[in-house]
């Protein structure tokens, strides 16, 4: 449903959301590891987030990602937008250019349905709310 490169800036960001919630801030070598993605990549994906202001940065010995309280508050939906656009959340199912109400494709009400629950609960799921089930053990972000 995703690109793989957001599945990729998902996971990163709830890695530096369960590192910020103790203000720590990661470097892009600790990110890899813990998502498991290779380093090139996800320094690609955190450089583009960090230019739309999705998750900030510092230079230097102590430098790495993080983010602060309103970073926290940012949804999984922000990040998807950031980097697929909106197209999970007013696409076509089967891909098509000019599906609509008045010309939908064969899946496009039912479609439609499913869209608007990924989008609702895309925009409820906080950075944040995921750090307790991420330190418990009770949810992973590496396979």
């Amino acid at each position: 449903m995703v690109s793989k490169t957001c599945e990729y800036a998902i996971r990163a960001m709830l890695f530096v959301a369960q590192k910020s919630k103790s203000k720590t801030k990661v470097g892009v070598k600790q990110i890899a590891k813990a998502i498991d993605s290779p380093e090139p990549f996800i320094a690609k994906i955190l450089q583009d987030l960090g230019k739309k202001g999705l998750v900030l940065s510092a230079k230097g010995p102590t430098g790495g990602f993080y983010l602060d309280n309103a970073g926290l508050k940012k949804s999984l939906a922000d990040i998807v937008n950031a980097i697929d656009g909106d197209k999970l959340f007013t696409g076509c199912g089967l891909g098509l250019k000019s599906c609509s109400a008045k010309m939908p494709c064969p899946v496009h009400d039912e479609f439609v349905v499913v869209r608007k629950q990924i989008k609702a609960m895309m925009q409820n799921a906080k950075l944040g709310d995921y750090n307790t089930s991420l330190e418990l053990g009770e949810k992973y972000l590496k396979r």
